[in-house]
């Protein structure tokens, strides 16, 4: 069985690691078992990390790579690295629901980003009234294949700023 090591840190991963995986949005980082979907939380869609109560409606991309998913509901994101890892953007819990509304997304599939490049905004309020959670979640989904353990940095974060280092397998 394959299993990936997963550790929750105080902020000290090192800045400039290869395999940096930076905060989609500013707000709290928390272990991806204290996001509130359960799909994400038992990691079924892989290993990552949430940030939950947003600070404004900024999106930034969390790696440089190729956009591989792009939904029409505008709710989440995928982007594969150069070095094989597939890391989905997931805006909201449930937000799929809300067809696109509050999300204005700048990138299509295919399109190449660079990790902290503005993505798009959502828009926090509308998220909120129409009574969903705003958390934005980071998730590894070919972590058994590519992924050898992942450090994920706790705590305020600032959209931009270094979230988690992965250690991607040979």
């Amino acid at each position: 069985m394959n299993t990936v090591s997963s550790h929750f840190t105080d902020g000290s991963a090192k800045v400039g690691h290869p395999s940096e995986i930076l905060s989609p949005v500013s707000g709290e980082v928390i272990r991806i078992e204290h996001v509130a979907d359960p799909v994400f939380a038992q990691k079924m869609m892989g290993e990552g990390f949430g940030v939950q109560n947003p600070t404004n409606g900024d999106i930034v991309a969390p790696v440089s790579g190729t956009v591989t998913v792009a939904t029409s509901s505008k709710h989440a994101l995928g982007i594969k690295t150069e070095d094989g890892l597939e890391v989905l953007l997931h805006l909201g819990i449930d937000t799929v629901e809300l067809r696109g509304e509050p999300f204005d997304i700048e990138i299509v599939k295919g399109d190449r980003v660079e990790a902290g490049q503005s993505v798009g905004t959502m828009d926090l309020k509308a998220i909120e009234d129409a009574g969903k959670d705003t958390t934005a979640i980071v998730v590894i989904t070919n972590s058994a294949d590519r992924l050898s353990s992942l450090n994920v940095q706790g705590g305020e974060i600032s959209a931009g700023a270094v979230a988690a280092s992965a250690t991607v397998k040979d």
